[in-house]
């Protein structure tokens, strides 16, 4: 009787061990396939971010070329700007110029209105 039972503990233990051999060698088969589809999906990645990349380089290029553009139709209405209040900052000399004379005129009569009545 002893000699069946260790018999079949010796079956069971060789049973296991093959089915533990068996499923570690289907785990390693899986992980090279794992293995593989990550470089795979790690190339595709790669390549779509590249590809990606190089499209946002081209708008940005292109967005540039625009803000340069509209930089230097702003500038140039800036000057023009510039140009025009230079102008009326002229006028507004002459006409303080204008001013400072009346209210001197003004000033002198009234000092010749102030004189006759208090002096």
């Amino acid at each position: 009787m002893n000699v069946a039972v260790w018999t079949a503990i010796t079956v069971l233990a060789a049973t296991s061990i093959g089915g533990l051999f068996c499923l570690g060698a289907r785990i390693d088969a899986l992980g090279g396939r794992l293995d593989g589809v990550g470089n795979s999906l790690g190339a595709r990645i790669d390549a779509r971010g590249d590809a990606l990349q190089a499209r946002i380089d081209e708008l940005g290029g292109r967005l540039d070329d625009r803000i340069d553009a509209m930089a230097s139709r702003i500038d140039g209405r800036i000057d023009a700007q510039a140009g025009r209040i230079d102008a009326l900052a002229v006028r507004f000399d002459s006409l303080k110029a204008r001013m400072d004379g009346r209210f001197d005129n003004l000033e002198a009569r009234l000092d010749t209105h102030l004189e006759r009545h208090t002096g």
